[in-house]
């Protein structure tokens, strides 16, 4: 059984010894009681009572380290062990008491620190009560112990202090476990977006190269010359595929509307599909551009993929853009998502723009539409 959990946050060595250093340094006040022990002629009183006190001190270091280490790792500290480890502290203080007599008290300052420290606020109060308590009534009772007020004073003032650090020790778990859940979100929306981007941009692509390699292989008897620019062309598109996805991966690649309409032109003409493409498109913000273009590399490439569609038109305003054909749609499905789609939505979604899919009006045909509400022009 694993006794200490493995630190989630490590740290230097340095700074671990000197976490270590911070626990032992309050078992200074251990002293008098030390001195005590020190003080017995009798061998086995000095012996046990050392003993005890050195070994009290290791038991309160352990604790604080352990306890630090569970909170660190998000863990909650469990009860009945919290239980073992005061108790253990206890009954090491009350075993020094023939060679610390009276002094063995002031161990109850630590096991009231270590309380707050492992346990629930209500069960650790019940402790610093029987704290308070304890040295009140046995510096009455037995004799030659005298009172005890300084004791007290010192187990309210170390719980008061241990709470502080308790909550400083909570907090700092809960904000690492905050910045950690932070760091995971970031990495899967930047793994979610890179799959996206490689999606559109792979799909798009490879079905121009399906589209033009089937035509040069219809055409490798019929025109060798036409074959051999369709070849060529599969070639060229299948660099700038992967141009692209470097690109992509080195967050270099940029999207523009100019640029996937010049290349809607080419896969369209490849897929014998009339284009109707307007020869100018208005100037527009960078963002907008770029969901523009790629609403048009995703309509197109639904367009030559899935809708059997002999007419394709494209058409772009300030504020909104339309690819829209005479083919039956996505896969069959009008309104269907596929992941092109659902990438789109969420660039979408980035400038409040609105994605419309679906039969045109007309029932003639199928329609993408994007639009930008007029409060983002």
């Amino acid at each position: 059984m694993q006794l200490m959990p493995v630190d989630p946050y490590p740290v230097s060595r340095r700074w671990r010894l000197t976490g270590w250093l911070l626990a032992a340094i309050w078992l200074v006040f251990l002293n008098v009681a030390l001195s005590r022990a020190l003080a017995q002629e009798e061998l086995w009183r000095r012996v046990l009572g050392v003993g005890s006190l050195v070994a009290f001190g290791l038991a309160y270091i352990f604790a604080f380290e352990w306890g630090r280490l569970m909170r660190r790792a998000g863990r909650p500290i469990p009860r009945r062990r919290a239980w073992t480890i005061l108790g253990a502290l206890v009954a090491l203080g009350l075993v020094g008491i023939p060679a610390t007599g009276g002094e063995w008290m002031s161990t109850l300052v630590f096991v009231c620190a270590a309380a707050i420290f492992l346990l629930p606020l209500r069960p650790a109060l019940v402790v610093v009560a029987l704290a308070v308590v304890v040295p009140l009534v046995l510096g009455r009772l037995v004799p030659g112990w005298g009172s005890e007020n300084g004791i007290v004073f010192a187990v309210l003032l170390a719980s008061l202090a241990m709470f502080g650090v308790s909550r400083l020790a909570q907090r700092n778990a809960e904000l690492q476990a905050a910045q950690q859940e932070i760091h995971r979100l970031a990495v899967a929306e930047e793994r979610a977006r890179t799959a996206r981007d490689l999606h559109d941009i792979l799909g798009h692509s490879l079905t121009v190269v399906a589209v033009k390699a089937e035509l040069a292989g219809r055409l490798l008897e019929l025109d060798p010359a036409r074959a051999a620019i369709e070849i060529a062309d599969v070639e060229r598109l299948a660099r700038q595929a992967l141009a692209d996805v470097r690109g992509t991966v080195g967050a270099y690649r940029g999207v523009s509307l100019g640029t996937e309409l010049a290349g809607a032109r080419t896969a369209l003409a490849a897929a014998g599909i009339a284009a109707a493409l307007p020869d100018a498109v208005p100037e527009l913000p960078t963002e907008r551009d770029e969901l523009f273009g790629w609403t048009v590399r995703e309509g197109v490439t639904n367009v030559v993929r899935h809708s059997g569609a002999r007419r394709c038109e494209i058409r772009v305003g300030s504020d909104h853009v339309e690819v829209c054909d005479d083919g039956r749609g996505p896969a069959g499905e009008p309104g269907g998502d596929g992941h092109g789609l659902v990438g789109l939505r969420e660039r979408a979604r980035r400038l409040d723009a609105t994605v419309s899919v679906g039969r045109r009006p007309d029932g003639r045909g199928f329609l993408l539409r994007v639009a930008v509400p007029a409060a983002g022009r």
